[in-house]
C-alpha cells in the first residue's frame, strides 16, 4: 500500500511551519520503512496498521509540542499483493517514456 500523507500543525501565525514538520518527519525516517518526502507531501509504503500507527505517532509528536490543531490528509493506494510501489510507479512510467523523468 501507499499512503501520501501531509500533516502540519494550523494554530500557529508563523510562515514557516518547516520546524513542526521535521518532527513528523524524523519519526517516518527512523520508523524503516520506505518513503519519499516531496514538497507537498510525504509517500509512505507499507500495511494499513502499521502505518497508521506511525502516522498517530506523527500526530502526537505534535500534539505534544503544543499544538491544539493538525491538518491531516491521507490518500491511499491499496493494490493487492503489490510490492515495491513507491519506486515501481515511477520506474513503469519511466519504461513506457523509454526514459528517465525528473526527480
Amino acid at each position: 500500500m501507499l499512503f501520501q500523507l501531509t500533516m502540519f500543525p494550523t494554530d500557529r501565525r508563523s510562515a514557516s511551519i518547516s520546524k513542526d514538520v521535521a518532527k513528523v518527519i524524523d519519526i517516518i525516517d527512523k520508523s524503516g520503512f520506505p518513503y519519499k518526502l516531496t514538497a507537498m507531501s510525504t509517500i509512505i509504503e507499507g500495511e494499513w496498521e502499521p502505518v497508521m500507527k506511525l502516522i498517530n505517532k506523527g500526530r502526537m509528536a505534535l500534539r505534544r509540542a503544543g499544538h491544539d490543531r493538525i491538518y491531516i490528509a491521507i490518500t491511499v493506494d491499496d493494490r493487492k499483493q503489490a510490492r515495491k510501489r513507491l519506486t515501481g510507479k515511477v520506474n513503469s512510467i519511466e519504461k513506457r517514456l523509454r526514459r528517465e523523468i525528473r526527480k
